[in-house]
């Protein structure tokens, strides 16, 4: 069924004007909510049949806000607002996002019209539209909401200024997060050509630092001022994730400038075990101990498509058919510390320090051999057993949980020190658990 069809549907049940109605459907499905959903959100809207509109939208603090409810008025200040282009049926729609709070709490906004809104602003949103996204509630502003600037709320500013206008540092930031303002290094910037939704599409690519760690960045409209070694403001970037993992998407609606300071990028990693870096659904830079308890399949000498660079077999690329490979090293191996296990993979340059050789060792075994599988079952002889100290990016998906190591080195901790320290943690959390316990 066609939006107009639906709209049509609707108006007949709701006894609304069709032109109303499409509009606001069409709000909604531009923004990815379901056709159901948003058509039971208009039902809600409209009251169901009255054809009075079921009344005025009833006042609601930001808390007591949720996915069912339909339509509500609500009174906060904007501490975010951030313009970003978005594309539904081959059209390109700019929206506004950001955050919105009053004394009980925040909430997230898209606003489809053009209110203005900058942070600071105190207003009133009369017959906002609420939705579900990831899982909390949302507004939504649009061609039936009332919006007004009331007086200032110095008192709400104060209590959320550490928020207002988005200002966050890289370890603060989580997908799904908007209109955030970080000053950054520039530690890696790479220029390149994607297919993008327009065909062939120019950005910039590489890796953020600030004091408190490091994130990848993609730029879809290349500033100049972003280039390797450069120390910049960014305002108004989104995070998406990528390979699971957040990544700061900085776009043609960002502000970016130079900054004449220097940014000290944190140079500590932060430790966990592999169960805790796992629980975090993917983090950028990690660090985890443990023994490695196996090698994989593909894992040693390995070709890969030239087009695409992915692991081919059998002279077979997934994407690209029957192709010549290209010859690479690579080791998919599997750490295990106790607590849970992940599989750590090496590119070249580290897989060549673990084998003790280059990719033209390798294939010279291969051929002596006969077998190019030796490559893998020397590098097994070495690792296999071993505890290693990896750092690198974590991501998590349905297959499992992948880091991609940056560093992978052979602990020196020393195992009967770290099995005391075991032991003293057991002894004083039993020796507490008995503590009160009458003899």
């Amino acid at each position: 069924m066609e939006l107009d069809d639906h709209a049509e549907e609707l108006a007949s049940d709701l006894g609304v004007d069709k032109e109303e109605v499409k509009s606001d459907l069409q709000n909604l499905v531009e923004y990815s909510v379901p056709i159901d959903e948003a058509k039971g959100s208009l039902r809600r809207k409209y009251g169901d049949g009255s054809s009075g509109g079921g009344g005025a939208p009833s006042a609601r603090d930001v808390a007591e806000i949720t996915p069912d409810d339909g339509n509500v008025t609500v009174s906060g200040v904007v501490l975010t607002a951030g313009k970003r282009s978005i594309r539904y049926q081959g059209d390109d729609h700019v929206i506004v996002e950001g955050t919105l709070a009053d004394e009980t709490g925040v909430i997230d906004y898209t606003a489809w019209e053009d209110f203005g809104l900058e942070p600071g602003d105190a207003i009133t949103a009369g017959n906002a539209s609420v939705r579900e996204w990831d899982g909390e509630p949302e507004l939504n502003l649009g061609e039936s909401t009332s919006l007004s600037l009331d007086d200032g709320e110095p008192e709400l500013l104060e209590a959320y200024a550490d928020q207002l206008g988005g200002e966050a540092t890289l370890s603060d930031l989580q997908t799904g997060d908007r209109a955030v303002t970080v000053e950054v290094a520039v530690l890696e910037c790479e220029r390149r050509t994607i297919d993008g939704r327009d065909g062939e599409t120019e950005i910039l690519s590489g890796v953020f630092g600030d004091e408190s760690g490091r994130l990848p960045f993609t730029n879809w409209e290349p500033a100049p001022e972003l280039e390797e070694g450069a120390t910049v403001r960014i305002e108004n970037a989104y995070v998406q994730e990528f390979r699971g993992v957040p990544e700061v998407n900085v776009s043609e609606f960002s502000a970016v400038s130079a900054v004449d300071r220097a940014v000290d990028v944190g140079a500590d990693v932060t430790t966990m075990s592999i169960h805790e870096a796992v629980d975090t659904g993917g983090i950028y830079d990690v660090e985890v101990v443990g023994n490695v308890i196996a090698v994989r399949d593909g894992s040693g000498l390995i070709q890969r498509c030239p087009e695409c660079y992915r692991v081919i077999q059998k002279g077979q690329c997934r994407t690209h058919g029957s192709v010549d490979g290209i010859d690479d090293l690579r080791v998919k191996a599997i750490l295990d510390d106790g607590t849970s296990a992940v599989t750590v993979i090496l590119d070249d340059e580290l897989t060549e320090g673990v084998y003790d050789g280059t990719l033209e060792d390798a294939l010279e075994q291969a051929r002596e051999a006969m077998d190019q599988e030796v490559v893998a079952d020397t590098i097994r002889d070495r690792i296999v057993g071993r505890e290693y100290r990896v750092r690198g990016h974590l991501s998590v998906d349905e297959y499992g949980a992948n880091l991609d190591a940056e560093s992978f080195t052979e602990s020196d901790d020393d195992p009967e020190v770290r099995a005391r320290s075991f032991l003293e943690d057991v002894e004083g959390d039993d020796l507490a658990g008995l503590e009160g316990v009458d003899a």
